[in-house]
């Protein structure tokens, strides 16, 4: 067709676009629907390249028309072939017989990690992993503990014993195989999978000599490995908008890549030798990385992008992508249904099509083109993927371009630093650990930037999740851009803008808020765990009675509240839902003092405790019944439990009838703090004459049925708070228990369902306010 003319290429570069969707549309539809859906999506794909050759000049037709109906003919097969070979697989009649297997299976993927929050006896953490796997050629996801487990490596083969269930709709993933025991049988892992897992772990050893948060935050950064990430500056960053720094992308290797050019043009090397070196670059990253569908997404796209630049076709980045569509879901179909597959193409088009138009504009306004860029860049890629987004989240995040555009001068120093640190490890551990030292400072600055942006009010607007939220943003995101095209609509935004800045910010300024004025007690919800917060009328001091099974939840629970100080941590007992946010709480607030009653089991969470006070530097004492603890505003009185230390109990029962029982006497009325205690408890509670009056009761054990109705009556309450995690597999609360509490006339607030619930003063008594409704909750 001879040399193509600048014009010639913006006129024929969505000539493969046609095609991409096409393709892409077959292995959508065919997943979520049926695969009768991708046969029609192909046949429609290759009669409509057919008219348009019949129907089209020639060269025209040559260029869109064959395109088409080539990627047609991949839509019928392989795509729709593969999508009907994995419905009618017969691993699902198996599965949705609940058969136990013996199956051998080829690892596809690096185990996954699950992190359970704790609850009971056991403690939080990684005790299982999800292992993608291949039993002749049938897509299997695998669960299984994680010791034995989480070593293996892609290509091993084994066999694995287990219960089979079914996969969630949707993918080519045929069933679940659930297993208890070790894998038998196991082969050996390829050579350069040992390899590139021994760099993996050289660098998470290299990264020790940053402190925690930095040192896991380097190997997610650089590979992918979130193994060491501080659940915090996980948290932290979601809510930020930067997670996609914790996964391998495109992002990353186009840093490796451009580094490698770099490197190419120093030493004098044509274009097609840049190429070349880059793209070897590239595999042996890939390989380093791991194949994770995000990794080899990433790598096809960007190996057609070098291809493209070893041809001398640096403008036919369209093109490229669309190949790139095409060549992924040929492959593999499923990736038409990946959210990050979606995300990626998303982004990686806006950067195509939108950036430079709005590059130009901002520097036609006299904006430096590197500011405009790097401006441009983060908010062409937050405005294309945010319906995305919002639909899986239910979040718009309003802080992820400015975090991300204040992150972006340090990622690509980091990432080169941390690879070079990877690659030399092995041969010259000292020259890592100058490296991971030189890339300790940027670090550090992401760990600020997602903490700031985390923690700024209304970081994160909800929006409906789903698809349908996602259409919604997507169609106001348009309409927004459409419509910014006329200068009436600008000023109308403008003016929108004026509005909001002037009149809403200042009345939502001087709205009822959250904390609401006054309170007295808050129960945070922490999910299936205890966190309740009394108030002193010292401002932002503050007693915390457990502190919930995660740090993130109380943490997070106690900015909102503004406390600074923590004059006293009461653990009810050592049970993991109730003490396991407290290295959170010790690390970000002073913290007078944390006590136990004389409870000292389970030893894991007893050890942790001691361990955790001691690194802070923070005394551990005791208390039983009969004292009293007394400051401005509070004072609180231990019912229970009597008796000494007690390190013997193993049965959880026994553990939770040794919690702390306090009673609270705030600005608000007497609260009653129960702990998880349970029928044996509450009845020695009952024959001792304690005095169990109070207005607001704190129900024991998350509403469980092991709650007697006269102990709520002895109690009293007209006000009961309910800390309950939602969906929760233990069946809290209990009707029964709810029953008892609606017959007496008590009014109940669930965390589950309210969040955040303070008890405030009122003139008839106490009332319970729900963070973000003024208005107390309805009796239930």
């Amino acid at each position: 067709m001879g040399v193509l003319m600048a014009g010639d290429v913006g006129r024929v570069e969505w000539r493969l676009v046609p095609g991409a969707v096409a393709v892409w549309l077959a292995g959508l539809g065919g997943l979520l629907v049926h695969w009768v859906v991708a046969l029609a999506v192909g046949g429609v794909a290759v009669v409509a390249g057919i008219v348009h050759l019949r129907h089209t000049r020639p060269v025209r037709a040559i260029r869109a028309g064959w395109p088409l109906v080539a990627c047609g003919l991949l839509a019928l097969f392989p795509v729709t072939s593969r999508i009907r070979e994995a419905a009618d697989d017969p691993l699902r009649g198996d599965a949705a017989r609940a058969a136990v297997v013996e199956l051998r299976v080829e690892v596809a993927e690096r185990p996954r990690k699950v992190r359970s929050s704790g609850f009971g006896a056991m403690p939080s953490g990684v005790r299982s992993v999800v292992i993608p796997v291949t039993a002749e050629g049938s897509r299997v996801l695998l669960f299984a503990p994680v010791e034995q487990w989480a070593e293996l490596l892609p290509g091993q083969r084994l066999v694995a014993n287990g219960v089979l269930g079914t996969a969630e709709p949707g993918s080519l993933t045929v069933a679940v195989l659930r297993v208890r025991g070790p894998p038998t049988q196991v082969t050996e892992a390829p050579a350069w999978q040992v390899a590139a897992q021994a760099l993996r772990d050289g660098l998470r050893a290299a990264s020790s000599v940053l402190d925690d948060e930095s040192a896991g935050l380097l190997p997610a950064l650089v590979v992918g490995d979130t193994e060491g990430m501080v659940a915090s500056v996980e948290d932290d960053f979601k809510a930020a908008g930067m997670a996609h720094l914790l996964a391998v992308s495109g992002a990353n290797l186009a840093v490796v890549c451009v580094a490698v050019l770099f490197l190419a043009r120093l030493a004098r090397l044509g274009p097609r030798s840049s190429a070349v070196a880059a793209m070897l670059a590239l595999v042996g990253y890939v390989v380093l990385a791991g194949p994770e569908p995000s990794v080899l997404r990433a790598g096809v796209m960007g190996a057609i992008g070098l291809v493209a630049l070893a041809l001398g076709r640096e403008r036919s980045a369209l093109p490229a992508l669309a190949v790139a569509v095409i060549v992924l879901v040929t492959v593999d179909p499923a990736m038409a249904v990946s959210f990050g597959f979606v995300l990626s193409v998303l982004a990686t088009a806006a950067l195509v099509l939108v950036v430079p138009g709005w590059v130009d504009r901002l520097e036609r306004r006299r904006v430096p083109r590197l500011l405009a860029e790097a401006i441009a860049v983060p908010a062409a890629a937050h405005l294309a993927t945010a319906p995305v987004v919002a639909g899986m989240s239910g979040q718009v995040s309003l802080v992820a371009v400015v975090a991300n555009l204040v992150v972006a001068p340090v990622v690509a120093p980091a990432t080169v630093l941390g690879l070079g640190a990877a690659l030399v490890v092995p041969v010259a551990p000292w020259a890592a650990d100058w490296l991971v030292r030189a890339a300790g400072p940027e670090v550090d600055w992401l760990v600020v930037v997602g903490r700031w942006a985390a923690r700024m009010p209304g970081a994160a607007l909800d929006w409906p999740s789903g698809w349908w939220g996602g259409v919604a943003l997507a169609l106001l995101a348009g309409g927004l851009v459409v419509g910014l095209r006329w200068r009436s609509a600008r000023v109308a935004l403008g003016v929108g803008v004026v509005v909001a800045v002037v009149v809403l910010l200042p009345v939502r300024a001087l709205a009822p808020g959250w904390p609401p004025p006054g309170w007295a007690a808050v129960v945070c919800d922490v999910g299936q765990g205890d966190a309740i917060v009394l108030s002193t009328e010292d401002s932002g001091r503050v007693v915390l009675v457990d502190t919930g099974p995660d740090p993130a939840p109380v943490r997070e629970c106690l900015d909102r509240l503004g406390v600074r100080q923590v004059a006293l941590v009461v653990l009810s007992h050592l049970h993991a839902d109730h003490v396991g946010g407290l290295a959170s709480v010790l690390a970000d607030r002073s913290v007078g003092a944390v006590a136990v009653g004389p409870g000292r089991a389970p030893d894991w969470a007893w050890r942790q405790v001691r361990e955790q006070t001691a690194a802070a530097k923070v005394p551990l004492v005791g208390v039983t019944a009969g004292q009293r603890l007394a400051w401005p505003g509070l004072v609180m009185e231990v019912l229970a439990p009597q008796g000494k230390e007690e390190r013997s109990e193993t049965d959880g029962t026994a553990i939770n009838n040794r919690s702390v029982v306090l009673r609270a006497t705030t600005r608000a009325g007497r609260v009653l703090l129960t702990g998880d205690v349970e029928l044996a408890a509450q009845a020695e509670l009952l024959t001792g004459r304690a005095d169990l009056a109070a207005d607001v009761i704190k129900v024991p054990h998350h509403g469980s049925r092991y709650t007697a109705p006269d102990f709520l009556s002895a109690v009293g309450a007209r006000l009961a708070l309910v800390s309950v995690g939602g969906g929760n597999r233990y069946g809290h609360p209990s009707p029964q228990t709810l029953a008892a509490l609606i017959r007496q006339g008590t009014r109940i607030a669930r965390t589950d369902r309210t969040g955040d619930t303070a008890v405030v003063p009122a003139p008839d008594g106490p009332e319970l306010v729900v963070r973000g409704d003024p208005r107390p909750p309805s009796r239930r």
